[in-house]
């Protein structure tokens, strides 16, 4: 069965902090649309500092991720530092029970992900926020993996239903946050938080796609 260790999995988190660094203005750039505009700017201070760290203080994939929600909890303001804390802390405390991290594994993590971000928020698919694109994805993930699919085709049906999810937010109304104060005038626009987890997922499986090919 295809997996890979939590020493090796430490270029998937590598990975996801570049990708937020390198889509910081695209992130801002469309919250600005219909919030803040201060999303990419953030997130990329956020997960900065987890790079700084780590290279002071390098460790398996548990660790770092670990590292990266107490920083995004303690560290950085508005909804999103405790909303991908949580994120992350599900993750890596599904993952600290496993000595490899396979297909039956991630998934495990991909809900502990989810179920930890509903324990601080209410939002659920519609609403127009990151559930958009997690709770389509960590779903079509499992059904892959019910309907016999191997790791590497699970992790492409959960890129593929992520990135859809992110698209439809275009078309939704924002029903909670600041930009639902906007009614009607949320809708044309692609959510932010969407988007940073849609490219959180997608850079998550196209790593683990490349380290167990």
């Amino acid at each position: 069965m295809a997996s890979i260790t939590k020493e090796a999995g430490i270029v998937v988190l590598d990975n996801v902090i570049k990708a937020i660094q390198e889509n910081k203005q695209y992130l801002s750039d469309i919250d600005g649309a219909i919030g803040d505009g201060d999303h990419g700017i953030n997130m990329n201070k956020g997960f900065s500092m987890c790079r700084e760290e780590l290279d002071r203080n390098p460790g398996d994939l548990v660790h770092g991720l670990n590292l990266l929600s107490r920083i995004l909890m303690m560290r950085i303001g508005g909804a999103m530092g405790p909303l991908y804390g949580k994120f992350f802390k599900g993750i890596s405390s599904s993952l600290a029970e496993h000595d490899s991290i396979d297909a039956q594994a991630f998934g495990e993590a991909l809900r502990a992900s989810r179920d930890a971000i509903g324990t601080i928020s209410q939002a659920k698919v519609g609403d127009k926020t990151l559930v958009d694109a997690l709770h389509p994805a960590v779903d079509a993930y499992q059904k892959a993996l019910d309907e016999g699919k191997d790791f590497a085709a699970a992790l492409s049906d959960m890129k593929l239903a992520a990135n859809a999810g992110r698209d439809h937010t275009k078309y939704l109304v924002a029903r909670i946050g600041r930009s639902s104060r906007l009614g009607n005038r949320s809708r044309g626009v692609i959510d932010a938080g969407a988007a940073s987890c849609a490219l959180i997922l997608e850079t998550m499986a196209n790593t683990i796609t490349g380290l167990i090919n």
